[in-house]
């Protein structure tokens, strides 16, 4: 944790108001294990700790005890004072951090198509086999799954992989027979970090109290699932209440199934990998997911011999320290065991809003297809407008003049909870105004038109109007500059204005693609300047996938955001992994990110909504992702534990907790570099050009030859920059060779900004794409070179 490290808390506190008494969870993190740790001991070993803050009381220490994490890493979560917490983090030469149980959000086929995979099930890239997905087993920490889903079939399936210790956790309208034991092949579900911050139990939806008992799945679902779509069901099991994990989980490995949303974009649709296998650890919860819950599905999932890991949440922008954030932690531990982790960049969309920034992990940007949802909309003055929707004519009327109570018109214009008059909204369609990011928001918005009787709403929302919503009701999404065009239609006729929502069509190739989203998070990384984030960009734009009945009666649904982008990646990751079983994390990044492309589907660059601006590294990373050439990238950037450790060292971390983070005999002093930037990753950044720079990389060949080969270098220098690369031509003999190279910048004209330029080896039509992105000091911009 830098030089703050273990006793980031004490500042805290030294600068607050007298401590609470008041207890909240803390996480606990003490490092790696090793194979002479015995988890029991482990466990007896955190209720000592416990007790030293409890007064010795072995019944407190026990009660505040929430989870003990032992496989993958150590460490615990309980409920502790401000105090205690403090006590722990600097009297405990064990602990590397404790850090507050923070909730960590969800970044809510033709895209497959699209990207350029088969359409039929096996999924085969022309000149490989992938068949040996049946043995890749894909982890996702997420909401659950609904098994029953047919993209979860498991008809033709072998027998599940030999090494697989994972369970299937029973719980309520769960139990062992919904793992079919050759698809879903496990699933855990995490509650007590969830239950403790939000204080109260998880709700049974069952009388009985039987966890095991399936009888009632079929009421609750009858009961539950009418038609106020603010009904939802939160079960106490792996089960899927939200439909976002079942959603996910189809994208990277579904079956082939014929799906639609209600008719719409109906058509065969299949996972990236669609032979692996799934295992669940459910840790979301309606309200989000929490750090202890996180940790504890990843210290399961390092036990029960995952192969790749997909989470389709992260924390709010600005994130925290690698080591006080429950994601980098787990992902850290996992990457060391060969664990490849993929996860969104976030939905903010704005700059610097990238998170999930840790250099072992393969983090997602969103793009669109070339399949955009349509609508038309009608107005009683004959003008047609065409707009992004998801569902005769009715009157119109601005949502400001529907107000109710002690909203203002201002209030109600933008369709907030409890703020529309039943007797003026009922019947009507509403024009209503948006000014948040979130998709679910503005799915809020057509309940709370429907819930004041509305009949349709059209939502003006000049950022994400390319972005299909499944609203509740007839509903259409248009720019601020048609918004208004209605509005004075609307201003101008005020007891005669009709409009009416046509239904929605499926048009492909109607507009270049892809383009990044607009909600998509981007660069740099504010943590860590000298590391690219996102690293690549994927479909997330409208992605229809498989859903849980429990919400909207629906088998399958539309959604956008980089929880969507996140599993495309993550079913390449396995097809990679099927193809080349030993391939390291990192090299299984540099695969996706070396051959990625920075041009849309008509060889024009690749633009970013809402503007259509050019988009660059902190756009989508290395580029769209290309699974055709994934298999084949001819050269890698490698790293590996060792690498990461030097990258803790040049970022401040002490040797003390480079030692206990490990758990081996690692140090500062000898490690492979000192500077961040020199981390063998697939992107150069230099954030603080002063004149001169260089850096050093390692590439490996893993293109099986029999003759030598010569890659040569082309640069695209970044506007203002002079590049060297030293040596111009290397030349590799076998399979697993490394050579060095470096890269030197300097300044050869004034720059303000980061500029974007690319470093490529070349060998006949193999091509190995490095990102250039540099940044002149302040103190040289304008100075004469």
């Amino acid at each position: 944790m830098s030089s703050s490290n273990i006793l980031f808390l004490a500042l805290f506190f030294s600068l607050s108001l007298p401590l609470f008494t008041h207890a909240k969870v803390y996480v606990v993190y003490m490092g790696a294990t090793d194979d002479s740790d015995d988890p029991s001991e482990i466990v007896i070993q955190n209720h000592r700790i416990l007790s030293s803050v409890h007064g010795e009381s072995v019944e407190d220490a026990q009660a505040s005890h929430l989870y003990s994490y032992k496989h993958g890493f150590k460490g615990f979560a309980a409920k502790l004072t401000e105090d205690q917490a403090l006590q722990i983090a600097s009297k405990d030469e064990r602990v590397v951090s404790v850090f507050e149980n923070t909730r960590r959000i969800l970044h809510t086929t033709h895209s497959w198509d699209f990207i350029g995979l088969a359409e039929e099930e096996t999924m085969e890239i022309p000149g490989f086999s992938t068949k040996n997905q049946v043995n890749v087993i894909i982890g996702f920490i997420d909401t659950g799954i609904w098994p029953e889903s047919p993209s979860f079939s498991d008809t033709g399936m072998p027998p599940v992989p030999t090494g697989w210790k994972g369970i299937c956790q029973s719980g309520e309208a769960f139990n062992a027979s919904n793992c079919n034991r050759l698809k879903v092949i496990g699933a855990r579900y995490y509650h007590r970090g969830y239950e403790a911050e939000e204080h109260s139990n998880l709700k049974s939806q069952q009388e009985d109290g039987n966890d095991d008992d399936h009888s009632n799945l079929k009421n609750q679902q009858e009961d539950e699932n009418d038609d106020d779509p603010r009904k939802k069901l939160s079960y106490r099991s792996p089960r899927d209440s939200s439909g976002h994990g079942t959603h996910t989980a189809s994208t990277a490995a579904g079956r082939y199934v014929n799906m639609s949303y209600k008719g719409l974009a109906g058509g065969g649709a299949r996972g990236g990998a669609p032979m692996a296998r799934i295992a669940v650890y459910k840790t979301c919860w309606d309200s989000g997911c929490y750090d202890a819950d996180i940790l504890a599905a990843f210290d399961d999932a390092v036990r029960d011999g995952v192969h790749i890991m997909s989470l389709s949440l992260g924390p709010d922008a600005p994130q925290g320290d690698y080591f006080s954030d429950a994601i980098s932690i787990g992902s850290f531990h996992a990457v060391s065991r060969g664990i490849t982790v993929v996860s969104s960049v976030g939905n903010e969309g704005t700059k610097g809003s990238a998170t999930n920034l840790a250099p072992w992990l393969i983090t997602v940007a969103a793009s669109s297809t070339d399949r955009e949802f349509t609508s038309k909309i009608a107005m009683g003055n004959g003008v047609r407008i065409k707009c992004t929707s998801m569902r005769a004519p009715a009157r119109i009327i601005s949502a400001s003049i529907a107000n109710r109570g002690y909203f203002t018109p201002y209030q109600s214009s933008y369709c907030l909870e409890s703020s529309l008059n039943y007797t003026k909204t009922r019947g009507k369609v509403l024009l209503c105004r948006h000014a948040e990011r979130s998709t679910e928001s503005k799915l809020a918005k057509s309940e709370v038109v429907k819930a004041a009787g509305g009949v349709g709403m059209i939502l003006i929302d000049e950022t994400d109007k390319d972005v299909a919503i499944p609203f509740v009701i007839p509903a259409a999404i248009v720019g601020r500059r048609m918004g208004n065009r209605i509005l004075t239609y609307i201003n101008n006729n005020m007891r005669n204005a009709t409009s009416r929502i046509f239904a929605s069509n499926a048009k492909l190739g109607s507009q270049p693609a892809p383009r990044v989203a607009s909600f998509s998070s981007k660069g740099p990384n504010a943590l860590t300047p000298e590391i690219l984030k996102p690293d690549i960009a994927a479909p997330g734009l409208n992605i229809l996938a498989a859903w849980s009945p429990a919400v909207g009666k629906m088998n399958f649904n539309i959604l956008s955001g980089t929880s969507m982008a996140c599993p495309h990646v993550t079913g390449i990751v396995a097809l990679i992994k099927a193809v080349n079983p030993t391939w390291s994390p990192s090299a299984i990044k540099s695969a996706i990110m070396t051959t990625a492309t920075v041009f849309d589907k008509n060889g024009k660059p690749i633009r970013v909504d809402p503007d259509g601006r050019r988009g660059n590294a902190f756009d989508y990373g290395s580029g769209f992702i290309d699974p055709t050439m994934v298999l084949d990238p001819g050269l890698v950037y490698d790293a590996g534990p060792t690498d990461y450790k030097s990258f803790l060292c040049s970022i401040g971390y002490t040797e003390k907790l480079l030692h206990i983070i490990s758990r081996d005999n690692s140090t500062c002093k000898n490690q492979t570099f000192s500077m961040p930037s020199s981390l063998n990753y697939p992107a150069i950044l230099v954030p603080n050009l002063k004149s001169t720079f260089s850096v050093s990389r390692t590439l490996t060949n893993v293109k099986k030859q029999t003759q030598r080969t010569i890659y040569t270098a082309v640069v695209s220098t970044p506007h203002g920059i002079e590049v060297g690369v030293h040596p111009r031509r290397i030349a590799f003999t076998r399979y697993g060779q490394k050579v060095n190279f470096t890269v030197t910048f300097k300044i050869s004209a004034p720059s303000q900004g980061y500029v974007f330029g690319y470093l490529q080896w070349k060998h006949r039509i193999s091509r190995v794409t490095t990102p250039l992105i540099v940044r002149v000091a302040p103190s040289n911009l304008g100075a004469a070179v």
